[in-house]
């Protein structure tokens, strides 16, 4: 008698939540296959620290084969899902293959949201990729170039004014990074212009920045900033980015502020399998575009699709669910163990309960803040805690390693090894 096959779990999306999904259901003896457009899985929330120097993209990348080659009932396609057929639990690749499914896990993340103007996409670059923090490095370290070779101060001064939208942590991170390289990292590289006079500054459209932190952290950021030469700007509003600068309004004000460097870090919005999960099964999505669930992770109607991570729209205590990487991780965990128990014919998980770990930023050298268990941290013993959580969350251990040292490295020098200019050049 021919005996039955395995349930076959295919998981979309190698981030956090689909990595901890994989990784989890290990013992569960059904097939796996793990379904992403790149190779490697990414530790985003240090993408900053390459797109400014700190770190190389090896640094905080490893290879999905590499992380499950001891899984053997888990299988690693590298390819793009271009459509989810509900009803034939199928998922077709844009080479045209089909990999049907019993168990979908859909955890493919969020990009850059630009509020309806995806033209200023161009002009300023958002973080969520290898190849977003290289055109950022290459963008920041070319107007230092290109400041060096200018003779005229006042276009000297614009090619030295660096604007980064969103005051949220990833835009924090970059504006302080981006004081350090000014007033610290560049000291004495150049001859005909000075660093230090560059001017940053860190737009945010809300009344303070870092808006989910405790109000005295905001402050303690704000201060932090300022004084790695950072001018923060609250409650003002993009209303339109140039090649050679943005526009920004102020209560009834509109200035105009001449620059070539402007990060975007103000927004997210859905992956598009978001939209072709909503097609499919007519499941609702929330205004960022993310798909709503039921408590247990699951789609309406369809409870062999998960969606997991940031994809995911799950209000908990009458908030939703923060879009950090720990959220991402205790999903895939709980996917894990509620289709694991189904299969083994066991009563469901109970509905899933984010676990808050805390929240943690840093805006520079010996600077952060971090919110933890109720309780407020700032400088040194955040900054330290901040180091500690990032470093033990790296997948593979020669990651930990070699981001480790060259954190010493870079505290003791106060030099960013990883300057390197490439990509195409304007």
């Amino acid at each position: 008698m021919k005996k039955a096959q395995s349930p076959h779990i295919v998981i979309i999306g190698g981030g956090f939540g689909g990595l901890h999904a994989a990784q989890n259901l290990r013992r569960s003896h059904a097939r796996i296959t793990l379904i992403d457009r790149r190779n490697f899985h990414l530790f985003q929330p240090l993408l900053y620290q390459v797109a400014t120097g700190g770190l190389s993209p090896a640094n905080i990348a490893a290879p999905l084969r590499d992380i499950l080659k001891k899984h053997t009932h888990t299988s690693v396609l590298m390819g793009e899902v271009e459509n989810i057929n509900a009803h034939l639990k199928a998922v077709t690749l844009k080479d045209g293959s089909a990999v049907s499914y019993d168990y979908l896990v859909v955890a493919t993340g969020v990009t850059h949201n630009y509020f309806g103007h995806d033209e200023w996409a161009h002009y300023a670059p958002g973080l969520k990729t290898i190849e977003d923090a290289t055109e950022i490095r290459r963008r920041v370290l070319t107007a230092f170039e290109a400041a060096e070779r200018e003779s005229d101060p006042e276009k000297q001064r614009d090619l030295l004014r660096f604007v980064v939208v969103g005051g949220g942590p990833t835009g924090v991170e970059l504006a302080g990074a981006l004081g350090e390289i000014a007033h610290q990292t560049l000291k004495g590289n150049f001859r005909n212009c000075n660093p230090s006079t560059a001017e940053i500054i860190l737009i945010q459209a809300g009344e303070r920045i870092l808006e989910q932190y405790p109000a005295p952290l905001s402050v303690k950021a704000t201060q932090a900033l300022n004084s790695l030469g950072v001018t923060v700007r609250e409650k003002t509003q993009v209303i339109d980015i140039k090649p050679d600068g943005i526009s920004l309004r102020y209560g009834d004000n509109v200035t105009h502020l001449k620059t070539t460097c402007v990060l975007w870090a103000a927004g997210v919005r859905a992956s598009p399998l978001a939209a072709i999960l909503a097609r499919e099964t007519g499941v609702g999505l929330d205004r960022a575009g993310r798909v709503q669930v039921n408590s247990d992770l699951t789609i309406p109607g369809f409870d062999s699709i998960y969606v997991v991570g940031d994809l995911a729209a799950l209000m908990q205590d009458g908030k939703p669910l923060p879009g950090v990487a720990q959220t991402a991780i205790q999903e895939g965990r709980y996917v894990a163990r509620h289709i694991t128990r189904r299969m083994q014919g066991l009563p469901p998980e109970a509905p899933f309960r984010y676990k808050d770990l805390g929240s943690m930023a840093t805006i520079g050298r010996s600077l952060a803040i971090a919110y933890v268990g109720g309780f407020k941290f700032s400088g040194f013993i955040a900054w330290l805690m901040w180091l500690f959580v990032h470093i033990m969350y790296l997948v593979e251990f020669t990651n930990r390693v070699l981001v480790f040292i060259q954190w010493g490295w870079n505290y003791f020098t106060r030099n960013r090894s990883a300057r390197l200019i490439t990509g195409e050049m304007n």
